[in-house]
């Protein structure tokens, strides 16, 4: 009988262009992110992806901001998987400040694997600096979490790897449902799965109503899933969610329907090759959690 590994579920709270306009719900302050991050923490998530915003709520990379929003949770003893963007938003410009976010030696950060025409702004990842960013995660010991966008963005990722810079397993995010990237669709799915080395781990984002179908096919096809107000912020049609709890809660509830239990962050890191020395006793805890 084939039995799936455990799911790992990914929560993107804020993302950098979800704003109030959008959704009332949207956490915005290093509180509300790292309030929002513990609860779906709480509901089942095991690695948290990381936005911050500035005090006029724009996208940004303040190292400052970032230690906030972790001391938050440190205090709160919350073992979740961090996961902090190098991408930011639409207005960020400086590629050094993208590097600097690995000085703060998160498990992980996104590692966006080539340009492309993000509806109407330019997402610039030249090749130079995918070296240069590869290299500053290797040198601080940060796992890149290589999200694709489009099918050639393995092979840049692949030919970085070669280098030595970037190291197996590899983890990917397929990215998919975003004006000028790879429309979500079950082939599309496929043909990204197929299309990475084998041994790789894999997840998968669906773009706003994109979002529970690329979820339940990666749940069935072996992979892990991203949720959150980041990419969508309806939990249905016509209802937006008010938590991000909400959306890790289903999933919890659909990966259980369908037969594959929920990794805790501990078993994440296993799954991901970043084993750090954990507490048997926060596994447990978060185990019960689950069962209630």
């Amino acid at each position: 009988m084939f039995i799936l590994e455990k799911l790992i579920i990914s929560v993107a709270t804020t993302g950098g262009f979800t704003s109030r306009e959008h959704t009332p719900y949207v956490p915005i302050t290093p509180e509300e992110i790292a309030d929002s991050v513990y609860e779906a923490w709480k509901a089942g998530a095991a690695v948290a992806h990381i936005h911050v915003r500035d005090e006029y709520g724009e996208s940004t990379l303040d190292l400052d901001t970032y230690r906030e929003v972790l001391d938050r949770l440190k205090e709160k003893n919350c073992d979740i998987i961090i996961n902090l963007t190098t991408a930011g938003g639409p207005n960020l410009t400086s590629d050094e400040d993208r590097y600097r976010v690995c000085e703060l030696s998160p498990e992980l950060a996104s590692y966006d694997a080539g340009s492309l025409n993000f509806g109407p702004n330019v997402f610039l990842n030249s090749p130079e600096f995918l070296e240069r960013l590869a290299g500053s995660m290797k040198e601080y010991q940060v796992k890149p979490e290589i999200e694709v966008f489009d099918i050639g963005m393995i092979q840049n990722a692949m030919s970085v790897a070669k280098k030595g810079l970037i190291k197996p397993p590899y983890f990917f995010q397929f990215v998919l449902g975003v004006p000028g990237g790879m429309p979500a669709t079950p082939e599309n799915l496929l043909f990204f799965k197929n299309s990475i080395p084998e041994g790789s781990i894999w997840s998968a984002v669906g773009a706003s109503k994109d979002q529970l179908a690329i979820n339940t096919m990666s749940i069935l096809l072996g992979g892990h899933v991203r949720v959150g107000m980041e990419d969508s912020v309806y939990y249905r049609k016509g209802e937006l969610a008010k938590t991000n709890a909400q959306f890790v809660e289903r999933i919890v509830n659909l990966s259980r329907t369908l037969g594959r239990e929920i990794a805790t962050p501990d078993e994440a890191r296993e799954i991901l090759g970043l084993k750090k020395a954990g507490s048997q006793t926060k596994d447990n805890e978060k185990l019960g959690q689950l069962s209630n």
